[in-house]
């Protein structure tokens, strides 16, 4: 029976080791070698000029998960306790979005955030540009949303707030209602169940979203490249200049690539860390 298990398994072994663990190998290998693959860590060494893409990366990324759980934990926590009914319609309205193409999502917020844009055609109909013109004798005609790193963050949200909601409803959902009512018995209100109890845990699923936000943003290049206009480079736009751009290095991509990564398993572990403690206090 083991015999035959095993045999079950190497289908999904191969496919691990030729889509998972091979890619991984060739980012490694190309990260610590030069064109002519030999070693050499000067793909590292010369990282510092892209300082400030890192940390804009980093920032915006951090900046559009924070905005999500704040949007996304109330979202969530009010499904979870409305009816079977409420909770289809509303999470078929938030996967909704996602059943257009990423692309397609992307180019219908530059439609709404271009200069003449539909937002802007909004508020020069309603007289906002001429009652704010009026009030501080400007001539103001449109707001400048387009490239900006605000329309960078709001792409990020729109696109991966369902991958916050989701995590965080399924986890309150399955929450057991007798701890709540316990909590409820012995006199705590419902703020003190919901800071010490709910939210506590909780967690497994606020740092599953979490996670689920900040990878994509963090490595994204459609939305900063669409919405930021090129002008605010991040990690994924600079990865893609590296393997399919003017100044292709495929070495040096790599290293910055392999060094994305090991700075989000760094980030995930401590937050996995702060999770698990955050558990145990409420178990103790």
């Amino acid at each position: 029976m083991k015999h035959k298990r095993s045999l079950l398994a190497l289908p999904y072994v191969g496919w691990m080791a030729l889509f998972v663990v091979a890619p991984i190998v060739m980012v490694v290998v190309y990260a610590f070698t030069t064109a002519g693959f030999e070693p050499t860590a000067s793909n590292f060494t010369g990282m510092g000029t892209y300082v400030s893409i890192f940390a804009r990366s980093f920032q915006l990324a951090l900046i559009a998960t924070v905005i999500c759980l704040l949007i996304g934990y109330p979202i969530s926590y009010v499904m979870a306790k409305e009816g079977p009914g409420f909770q289809r319609v509303a999470t078929v309205l938030i996967m909704l979005p996602m059943w257009v193409n990423f692309l397609l999502r992307t180019y219908s917020w530059m439609a709404i955030l271009e200069n003449n844009g539909l937002l802007n055609q909004l508020f020069d109909a309603i007289g906002l540009f001429d009652l704010i013109n009026g009030l501080f004798g400007t001539d103001l005609t449109y707001f400048r949303m387009i490239r900006t790193q605000g329309a960078v963050v709001l792409g990020m949200v729109y696109n991966y707030l369902p991958f916050m909601i989701l995590p965080i409803y399924s986890v309150i959902l399955k929450l057991d209602r007798s701890l709540l009512e316990a909590a409820q018995d012995l006199g705590a209100n419902s703020a003190y169940v919901f800071r010490r109890v709910i939210f506590p845990l909780s967690l497994p699923g606020v740092l599953s979203g979490v996670t689920m936000v900040f990878v994509p943003s963090v490595s994204t290049f459609a939305i900063s490249r669409l919405l930021g206009g090129g002008t605010h480079m991040m990690l994924g736009d600079l990865i893609e200049q590296q393997f399919l751009g003017g100044a292709y290095n495929p070495h040096l991509g790599s290293a910055i690539a392999l060094v994305m990564m090991l700075i989000v398993i760094v980030c995930m572990w401590v937050m996995n860390r702060f999770g698990q403690g955050e558990e145990q206090a409420v178990v103790l």
